[in-house]
């Protein structure tokens, strides 16, 4: 008998292709999203679907007591990092709060180790490529939720002695990305823009730096991270060190936009004032990944940005 397994974000964009991968092995998958950020359209059909708001205690603990998962992957989140300074109380009731009425009654339901997906924003403004032996210096409210909870998942496992991995994946995009969200998701906000023929808008003056992880290159090893003994009470970044400026990735998607043609003068970006507290410079050093989870970067950005232009070509843009 396979474990019983809890997703949770399973509508969302990460968690919807980790359910994809775990039902192709045959694994017994049970999964929630409130569908406040993920779709209805990226739900599995052969996986056990429930919709819950994990800020309801009450309802929450109803559910897990119902299923007892052994193994949960945590992806359910509210990502707008650039929006977390406004709507604070907001960010921590649906990252940190919801987080711990979801362990709490794993944890007295037989939870044997839990994946924890956080983000690269615990380590602040330190000087990349980050490592992750460097103290968490969350900057913005969301890094500070996150902060939190890989915190609270750390000490809670000592006294209860649930297993656990913390994942740091960096930048992630391609298919079933939310096109919408104007606080994440920047290849896909630039690639929305220009499917309704409008030019998009870089924050500051573009020399920020980051990496960007196409979703081939992160989910198969965060389905990984719950199967490999070594990777039990680690803290696991994820994704490419290969880095390039908001400047360089509008380039990318321009010309995979408009491949082989010349890029009209309309569609260059136009540059705002930077964003309140946004990190300047954010990649990661990813060596621990490639001894413990032998992870490796294989779809280059140029390529990866074409393969999600692709898709949404396909699917219908969503003014934002």
């Amino acid at each position: 008998m396979k474990k019983r397994i809890l997703v949770t974000g399973a509508a969302g964009f990460i968690g919807s292709h980790l359910v994809d991968l775990l039902v192709k092995d045959g694994y017994d998958v049970h999964s929630i999203d409130d569908l406040s950020g993920g779709f209805r359209e990226n739900l599995n059909l052969k996986t056990h679907f429930q919709k819950l708001d994990l800020r309801d205690l009450k309802k929450t603990t109803q559910y897990i007591k119902k299923i007892c998962p052994q193994l949960i992957y945590h992806l359910a989140a509210d990502a707008t990092e650039g929006r977390s300074q406004f709507t604070p109380i907001n960010c921590t009731e649906r990252n940190y709060n919801a987080y711990l009425n979801l362990l709490i009654p794993a944890i007295n339901n037989g939870l044997k180790k839990i994946i924890l997906t956080s983000s690269m924003s615990v380590y602040g403004s330190q000087r990349p490529p980050f490592v992750e032996t460097m103290p968490r210096q969350p900057e913005d409210i969301y890094g500070l939720a996150k902060t939190s909870m890989e915190k609270a998942t750390e000490i809670l496992s000592k006294v209860y002695k649930f297993k656990y991995v913390i994942i740091r994946p960096h930048n992630v995009y391609g298919p079933k990305q939310n096109m919408s969200d104007p606080y994440r998701n920047v290849i896909a906000i630039f690639i929305n823009r220009l499917l309704q023929n409008k030019y998009f808008y870089i924050y500051g003056d573009g020399k920020q730096k980051r990496a960007f992880t196409h979703i081939d290159d992160c989910v198969k090893y965060l389905k990984k991270a719950a199967f490999i003994d070594r990777a039990e009470g680690e803290i696991i970044n994820i994704g490419p060190t290969q880095e390039y400026s908001i400047n360089q990735l509008a380039d990318n998607v321009l010309r995979a936009f408009f491949l082989g043609k010349k890029i009209p003068d309309k569609y260059q970006p136009h540059y705002q004032p930077e964003r309140p507290l946004e990190i300047k410079n954010a990649w990661c050093s990813v060596e621990k990944a490639k001894i413990i989870l032998g992870y490796k970067t294989t779809v280059p950005l140029f390529e990866g940005v074409q393969k999600t232009i692709e898709w949404a070509r396909k699917k219908r843009s969503t003014k934002i």
